[in-house]
């Protein structure tokens, strides 16, 4: 059996699907309050903060995956997602579990540097650092031969469905509304943007291949970096229209977070706007060659098309 912590989110929902396309049909959701995506799969209702209820969660899988996520709220980020992941950490080792762990780039440094697996964790603001304190938790867990487990890590996401980002809400919600797109900060650096299904698709198959365990891989993105002009420009060709955006400046995000909390809380994650944000995906590129990644243009096509309905 394999099971999915955080299930019906972005990631975990795509995931469940390319699990019972391509390796089992014995698939276990878990959430607090779990949905199931295949007619097949099992229901588990679970707080991931309760150790007993983290246990019994992971009880007889052969791999669970951690997609969990979290509003954006600091608070709750740092009373909680580590506890969440040593309770996952601690009922995999009980189990013999392997764990597979969906990360984001929230730890590393956000500057113009070509980010790769090897890349030294500096992070910028309080829920980078609780990404850095999870991402060394599970390493640490790695080295001393406590665990199986495999880090998969993920830039910014663009998608359908469910995908929540910056790009998503910024540039494809407001295409769908008919409104002027907004770009944070600017619009020349260029971007690494991952499209959901395709972190899915890698992240099971990492999960299913078993020389792959013990190590951080970045998963894969389409090799033709774009900058936001460039995106909206190629988004514009998708449409058949002239896309009109707005660049947003740093003071304007400032001032809005006096008076919007979600602004407020996104305010450590706006530095990489500022500089060329380069994920170096070549690792996964060697080892897995016949991983198909979708491009820019059908992954905005896709979007379209979804819209349309």
């Amino acid at each position: 059996m394999q099971t999915i912590l955080g299930a019906n989110g972005q990631i975990g929902e795509e995931l469940a699907r390319e699990l019972k396309r391509n390796y089992t049909s014995d698939i276990r959701i878990v959430s607090r309050k779990p949905v199931k995506v295949n007619d097949t799969d099992t229901l588990f209702a679970a707080d991931l903060s309760k150790r007993e209820e983290a246990i019994e969660a992971v009880k007889g899988s052969e791999i669970a995956y951690f997609t969990l996520g979290m509003p954006m709220n600091t608070d709750l980020w740092e009373k909680q997602f580590a506890v969440i992941l040593r309770n996952v950490i601690d009922a995999c080792k009980i189990s013999g579990t392997k764990l597979v762990f969906f990360d984001n780039t929230y730890m590393y440094p956000q500057d113009s540097r070509v980010l790769t697996e090897q890349t030294p964790f500096a992070p910028v603001g309080k829920k980078g650092r609780v990404r850095q304190q999870m991402a060394e938790m599970l390493l640490k867990e790695m080295e001393t031969g406590q665990i199986e487990a495999v880090i998969c890590r993920a830039p910014e996401f663009y998608g359908p469905g469910k995908t929540q980002s910056i790009t998503n809400t910024l540039v494809f919600n407001n295409i769908k509304e008919d409104k002027k797109l907004k770009v944070p900060l600017k619009d020349n650096t260029l971007r690494s943007l991952i499209w959901t299904p395709d972190a899915s698709r890698a992240t099971a198959l990492i999960g299913n291949t078993p020389d792959a365990f013990g190590q951080t891989w970045h998963l894969p993105v389409d090799e033709n970096k774009l900058t936001y002009k460039q995106f909206i420009a190629l988004a514009s060709q998708v449409y058949g229209r002239e896309l009109k955006y707005a660049v947003i400046p740093k003071f304007v995000f400032k001032i809005g977070a006096v008076f919007n909390e979600n602004m407020k809380e996104l305010q450590e994650l706006l530095p990489r706007y500022g500089y060329d944000n380069l994920f170096d995906d070549s690792k996964f590129r060697q080892r897995f060659p016949d991983f198909k990644v979708t491009s820019y243009r059908q992954g905005i096509e896709q979007i379209k098309e979804e819209q349309k309905k």
